[in-house]
């Protein structure tokens, strides 16, 4: 049994990195749920123990967030925002900023994924309107949504993992993500403007495609919903599953606008990896597989225990079978107190490095394509690459500080104990 979880854990996490199995047409999704059913019909997990071992928290928290962003999208925010933002008369430069800045604080409060999904279409028609090139727009887009969504716990589904698996406080959190999220936007700025070198101007034609039409009070609604959600989540008053959950039953509860196309924008397929993961990452640790398979880490001078060393490992992981399965392999090793931080921000900001790093940047990309825009991966490297290394070394900087701010206070409550 042991010798058939183990087969099972690397097929499935090969397939992480590959993105399918060769022959066979099984995306991530697809892989982690096979993995779970070949664990399940074998034996090796029993039914009950397999349900047990999807963290339903975890899953209610992100299906809660999920209906809260579909909201907006449904209602018209996403496009009315992203018409009035591509049409304000500033220069192509302080549209970057804006477009930056827009992306990064509303991928911190909602589903970076969905935002993507929802202003790509309406900036590349702005951008047309305005005779400018989308491309570093897009990008702009891609690369401010995922370094936004590092600032929160619930900015995207590795952070709202992490969040609930080590039990994270929600303000507590902030103040350690804020500061690197928020230079990491100016960087992703001063990149992309240095990478344009003043070219903005493209002649593009105008898109055709379908948005929802905007209606102010299903907006109205959203916002006050999500001011009482981020509310709560700051104040801790209620476990956050809960309290997303019971907001996503009241937005659910509409005379006008149709559970069914709400439930439609949910990432089901999202989910569905999450909860293959858990089962086939559950049966490892308790066939024993993981700690044996962390000594033979440790063994070879590498200890994701400590708080570099997990802080490259997810660099490398993120990039190799994307940010949520690698942030699902390395929690049994956070332990450190900055271990929630250190896992969370390098995950993240490790997607902008390569197209496939997080799924944002594919959205953007696909959603561009359907335009008529073509971004390459070459395109996208030459944001990506430098916007992920500067990210990444002030994240770094910023914890190195963090951990020696907290020796300081180590230090003086303990003379105060010998005083």
């Amino acid at each position: 049994m042991e010798t058939l979880v183990l087969i099972v854990f690397f097929v499935v996490y090969l397939g992480m990195i590959l993105g399918e199995i060769p022959g066979l047409a099984l995306d991530r999704t697809g892989i982690a749920l096979l993995g779970a059913i070949v664990l399940i019909a074998t034996g090796c997990v029993e039914p009950q123990e397999a349900w047990q071992a999807v963290d339903v928290p975890t899953i209610g928290l992100l299906f809660g967030l999920m209906v809260v962003s579909a909201q907006f999208r449904l209602g018209g925010f996403y496009s009315r925002f992203t018409h009035w933002l591509s049409g304000l008369s500033v220069s192509p430069s302080m549209l970057l900023a804006l477009v930056i800045g827009a992306a990064g604080l509303l991928s911190a409060v909602l589903c970076n994924d969905i935002v993507c999904l929802a202003m790509a279409p309406v900036l590349v028609d702005g951008c047309a309107r305005r005779r400018l090139n989308p491309l570093p727009f897009l990008l702009a887009l891609a690369c401010a949504a995922n370094v936004g969504s590092a600032a929160t716990l619930i900015g995207n589904p590795q952070n709202m993992l992490i969040g609930q698996m080590l039990q994270l406080s929600f303000a507590s959190y902030l103040l350690e993500a804020l500061p690197p999220a928020a230079l990491g936007l100016v960087a992703v700025w001063w990149v992309i403007r240095r990478q344009a070198g003043g070219n903005w101007r493209r002649e593009t034609v105008v898109p055709s495609f379908d948005e929802p039409r905007f209606d102010r009070w299903q907006t109205a609604k959203g916002f006050v919903v999500l001011v009482v959600l981020m509310t709560v989540f700051v104040m801790d008053s209620l476990p956050r599953e809960i309290a997303a959950l019971g907001a996503a039953g009241i937005l659910l509860t509409s005379r006008r606008m149709a559970s069914r196309a709400m439930l439609q924008l949910v990432d089901w397929q999202l989910l569905v990896l999450f909860g293959g993961l858990f089962i086939v990452n559950h049966a490892m640790a308790e066939a024993g597989n993981t700690e044996r398979l962390f000594a033979a880490v440790r063994s070879g001078g590498i200890d994701p225990s400590q708080p570099t060393m997990l802080f490259v490992t997810s660099v490398v992981l993120s990039n190799l079978v994307s940010n949520v399965p690698a942030t699902m392999l390395l929690l049994p090793s956070a332990h450190h107190p900055l271990a929630g931080a250190v896992l969370a921000l390098s995950s993240t900001l490790a997607g902008n490095l390569l197209v496939v790093g997080s799924i944002a940047n594919i959205i953007v990309i696909d959603q561009a394509a359907q335009l008529g825009q073509r971004i390459t991966w070459r395109d996208h490297a030459k944001v990506g690459i430098p916007v992920t290394l500067i990210t990444l070394a002030i994240a770094a900087a910023w914890l190195i500080l963090l951990t020696w701010m907290q020796g300081l206070a180590a230090a003086h409550d303990g003379w105060n104990m010998v005083g």
